[in-house]
């Protein structure tokens, strides 16, 4: 039985009933062919969407591998199930319109063109079916994959739009793809943001400059968090204040930013802080201080060895020591920066395989620098700034102890210890 012999059914029926004429006889005959294949279609989409969410659904949860379950996620079963009720509807259509020629011509460009469209759409679920997949792997996980799924379906969408305008205006493809080679230059203008991004993206990773979940700061733009999504348009950034920054991903290799995965990945974070001192508080130490000081365990050993050696060089010489200033001396400054190696020496938080130092810089107008130069342990913000912070308050409370004095602005209560008839102004 032929396709005519199919659709002429009903309208044979019609005429043999005698109550309809030719021309009412056709649009009946039609009208009742559609309703039939509505009705198949119907019940092979629920089938079909059965099947893919039930039956696949239940064959994914038995499998090893998560590929499957993935698949499922992005409902690529399900526009394939689509995509087969839309070919059994482009293959009855001639059925259903055999005596409308015209109507049959433009009903089946419009199914075609909703093939095309659902094609894309399942070649997208696809896409994203191996960008989930791919981050189970630990390589993949900081990959900036999103770039090149974009890529890929700017592509797919410009090789469908290329399909649909030629089903619409019945050139044939050969024909639109020349003359988007014509259009290239205008095409080069309005994607140049994505061609950008794109090499971007391909220098980002071929150089592994930035990863998913790296720490950036770019203070240009006010970026200063962690990286959760790299694409071909932008880079997004959390920062520490839970707002997003969005960075044109063009700008990663074209502007300069601090990544601090490095400091991530080490041994240990940087400790650099200053205390200053007041030049003022800074003497030499005599017997009297000498002995206090023997009593921190921390430099006792110090102590009394470096000061048997400027015994014995000022005694060789002959120094006159009625005046301090004569020979060699220790100070109480001197003194407290060994204090302070041999307190972060000893510190349990301190990575010592790394740098660690204490160093005096350059007087100031406030007072002395002394600055502690070491890395912490432990990385993680709140536990670094608990470990500083145990720092410098036990190294703040230990400066008296050295006879030493801390700088501090002049506060309302020093002004009035100087002048006793000052009044604070209400």
């Amino acid at each position: 039985m032929d396709k005519s012999t199919v659709a002429k059914y009903f309208y044979n029926l019609l005429k043999s009933s005698g109550y309809f004429s030719d021309s009412a006889a056709i649009y009946l005959n039609a009208a009742l062919n559609f309703l039939v294949i509505m009705i198949l279609s119907f019940f092979l989409f629920k089938i079909l969407r059965y099947t893919a969410l039930s039956i696949l659904h239940n064959l994914a949860t038995k499998t090893k591998t998560s590929f499957d379950d993935y698949l499922i996620k992005n409902r690529v079963f399900v526009y394939v199930s689509n995509l087969a009720i839309l070919f059994v509807i482009y293959e009855l259509i001639p059925i259903v319109l055999v005596d409308f020629s015209d109507s049959e011509i433009y009903l089946e460009k419009f199914i075609e063109i909703l093939i095309t469209f659902v094609g894309v759409w399942i070649v997208r679920s696809i896409l994203l079916t191996f960008k989930d997949y791919l981050r189970t792997f630990k390589s993949f996980k900081d990959k900036p994959i999103e770039s090149y799924i974009q890529v890929f379906m700017i592509v797919i969408w410009i090789l469908g739009t290329i399909v649909v305008l030629s089903k619409l205006t019945g050139k044939s493809l050969d024909g639109f793809l020349t003359a988007l080679g014509a259009f290239s230059a205008v095409l080069l203008l309005i994607f140049k943001d994505t061609i950008l991004g794109f090499v971007a993206s391909i220098q980002v990773t071929v150089n592994d400059t930035v990863r998913l979940g790296d720490w950036i700061t770019m203070e240009k733009y006010g970026a200063d968090g962690d990286v959760f999504e790299i694409n071909l348009a932008s880079v997004k950034i959390r920062n520490f204040d839970n707002t997003i920054t969005t960075i044109p991903t063009y700008y990663l290799i074209s502007d300069s930013f601090k990544n601090w995965r490095g400091m991530s990945i080490s041994g240990g974070r940087r400790i650099k802080r200053s205390i200053l001192i007041k030049a003022n508080s800074i003497n030499f130490l005599n017997e009297d201080d000498i002995e206090n000081l023997k009593k921190i365990r921390l430099i006792t050993d110090y102590i009394q060895n470096v000061q048997q050696e400027i015994d014995e060089f000022n005694t060789s010489h002959a120094i006159d020591k009625s005046i301090s200033i004569n020979g060699r001396n220790q100070t109480n400054f001197g003194a407290f920066r060994v204090y302070v190696d041999r307190y972060l020496e000893n510190h349990p938080e301190i990575n010592k395989d790394m740098m660690m130092m204490t160093r005096q810089l350059a007087p100031t107008a406030e007072g002395i620098p002394l600055e502690i130069y070491a890395f912490s342990k432990d990385k993680v913000w709140k536990n670094y700034e608990h470990v500083i912070a145990g720092i410098f308050d036990h190294l703040l409370a230990s400066v008296p102890y050295f006879d030493l004095e801390c700088f501090e602005s002049p506060t309302t209560k020093d002004i009035q210890k100087l002048s006793p008839n000052f009044k604070a102004s209400k």
